[in-house]
């Protein structure tokens, strides 16, 4: 079943959090993700993504298609391990695999997500999503934003995927 939505997100870069602290939260997950860009249309992103946790893995499909710096249009679908191996082939030339291990956290109304990248130590992604443009989230107090990179494709993980970037 392919679910279509639209996307309003913004990203930050923080500075990277225990781990150890973390997990003790309410609500805490943690998954390792493994997402692929394949070649695509010019305002479009289309990835697959290889989702593991607790021993479970999820593949899906992603086309996003951009709207603006704060939105895309959203279309995914589950795929089974082998779409995902024959998708995985026609990888974007030019890229890499991006792997990460994702903690979620709920906070207030909103869903944290953190990323964290083996290429960096010190530092780690935040993103959130938000009901509306207009809306200003908050964080908890152990979570240190260094900089906001919403819209700065240097830090979309398309972009990562061509270049990594150095750390803050």
């Amino acid at each position: 079943m392919k679910k279509t939505q639209i996307e309003i997100e913004r990203k930050f870069i923080i500075e990277r959090p225990s781990l150890e602290l973390l997990s003790t939260l309410d609500g805490y997950t943690e998954s390792d993700i493994v997402q692929t860009y394949l070649s695509s249309e010019m305002r479009v992103t289309h990835r697959i993504r290889a989702r593991s946790s607790e021993g479970v893995t999820v593949y899906t499909e992603t086309k996003k298609t951009r709207v603006d710096k704060l939105s895309a249009i959203e279309e995914e679908r589950k795929i089974d391990k082998v779409e995902y191996e024959r998708l995985a082939s026609l990888i974007a030339k030019g890229t890499r695999p991006i792997i990460k291990k994702r903690i979620t956290l709920p906070h207030g109304d909103w869903l944290l997500e953190i990323d964290i990248y083996p290429e960096w130590t010190r530092t780690a992604i935040l993103e959130v999503e938000l009901a509306s443009r207009e809306e200003k989230p908050t964080f908890p107090d152990f979570i240190r934003v260094l900089t906001e990179v919403t819209g700065d494709k240097r830090y979309s993980n398309a972009g990562m995927s061509r270049a990594f970037p150095e750390e803050l």
